[in-house]
């Protein structure tokens, strides 16, 4: 094999592994490639505690993931977390009475919303009433602390220590 045909090869190995490299991180990082903002749709969701959910943490629905956490911020009326949530817009049949949870993979794992689908709200003609692009719900748990799991837990124990005395 001559000389220079080797170079070019080594050169075509080196490239595809460093766009295999850009992919991963990609993939890790949970970035895509493509805009697509058509796509999604947008929720707002009122919590009293976030814990640490990120931007672009998953929302999942039954361990499906159908969208993803777009932006976090503080409402400057009432100092309450509002979650914005991009839901694919496949899954546009999630009920407006639905629950948006913050829930944990694993003991100390990251953070993510789990959504428990609810259809009790009816329009006048007896059909469900979906949330929409836009639409702001209150139907949501807040994270639980590991911290103030904790806390409460040992003032609970020092309490019943200093009544038994």
């Amino acid at each position: 094999m001559n000389f220079r045909t080797l170079e070019f090869l080594v050169g075509i190995f080196l490239a595809a592994g460093i766009v295999a490299a850009v992919i991963l991180a990609l993939k890790v990082a949970g970035l895509t490639l493509s805009s697509g903002s058509s796509e999604y749709y947008t929720i707002h969701g009122k919590f009293s505690n976030i814990g640490s959910l990120k931007v672009r943490s998953p929302i999942k629905l039954g361990g499906v993931v159908i969208g993803q956490v777009s932006d976090i911020y503080i409402d400057p009326k009432t100092l309450q977390p509002i979650v914005d949530m991009k839901i694919d817009k496949k899954y546009s049949n999630i009920g407006e009475d639905s629950t948006f949870s913050i829930l944990t993979s694993g003991l100390l794992g990251e953070q993510y919303l789990g959504v428990k689908p609810d259809f009790a709200s009816m329009d006048d003609d007896g059909n469900p009433i979906y949330l929409t692009d836009g639409s702001v719900t209150s139907m949501t748990d807040s994270a639980i602390v590991l911290e103030e799991l904790l806390g409460k837990f040992l003032y609970s124990i020092n309490n019943s220590n200093s009544k038994t005395e």
